[in-house]
């Protein structure tokens, strides 16, 4: 599975040549050419890191941030701002804002995915290592296999690929139908028992926690096996290191 990165600048050619050198080093890009346009790109595609240029039409760059910072959707979204302003204060602005990163124009090919290489080692380490793991669970991104306790785990490619969203993002809360774009596309009609018989799949893994309308993910160690349908989300997000929660 790629990982997904979305550049948001008005000057096409710009564009253009970072999205080249970006899947050419072998990333799956995402394009928009206005701040407006990229705030709906990120909330339909949910990309891995995203790349703004300060200065955009309709929403800039650091507005944007700003924006992503606010939602605690996009609240760890890495992200790098491109600015041809170099001034130390104007750096700073940048990274006050949120930015994890602020490189200034011009820069070179080579220092944008170095930096992408850098952000993504520190923020989303199994991005880079094609690994993903929790405790005794283990999924191989490149082989696109699942092991839990050293034992082979069959899952479908739809499953594999809702269980690797969610590892992805720990304690991320997601709606049903951002996970139904995310996994079986755009647009396309699922039926609800579908869609829970792939959650139902990950029973042997761990628990799931009902809600209300609502239902909580735990991925947990057979040691820490005792919870409760009647503890508060904030005390099973305590006791587990991976969780995600469904809306």
């Amino acid at each position: 599975m790629k990982t997904n990165i979305l550049i948001a600048d008005d000057e096409p050619n710009q564009l253009e040549l970072m999205a080249y050198n970006l899947e050419t080093s072998g990333f799956g890009t995402i394009k928009a050419r206005d701040g407006k346009n990229a705030l709906q790109m990120i909330e339909d595609h949910s990309p891995d890191l995203v790349i703004l240029d300060w200065m955009m039409p309709y929403m800039s760059g650091i507005d944007l941030c700003r924006t992503l910072r606010s939602r605690s959707e996009t609240k760890q979204l890495p992200i790098i701002i491109l600015s041809a302003r170099s001034d130390d204060s104007d750096k700073s602005l940048g990274l006050d804002t949120g930015a994890d990163d602020y490189i200034s124009k011009p820069f070179s090919p080579k220092e944008l995915i170095s930096r992408v290489n850098a952000l993504l080692r520190r923020s989303r380490p199994a991005l880079i290592n094609n690994i993903l793991e929790h405790e005794n669970l283990v999924i191989s991104l490149n082989e696109m296999t699942v092991t839990y306790f050293n034992k082979n785990v069959k899952l479908g490619p739809k499953e594999f690929k809702l269980l690797t969203l969610l590892m992805e993002r720990p304690g991320h809360i997601f709606s049903r139908g951002k996970l139904l774009d995310l996994v079986w596309g755009h647009g396309v009609y699922v039926e609800e028992t579908i869609f829970f018989a792939s959650f139902f799949s990950f029973l042997p893994l761990g628990s799931i926690i009902e809600k209300r309308d609502s239902f909580t993910i735990v991925l947990e160690s057979p040691s820490n096996k005792e919870l409760s349908d009647k503890s508060p989300f904030g005390s099973i997000l305590s006791l587990s290191k991976f969780i995600s929660r469904v809306t």
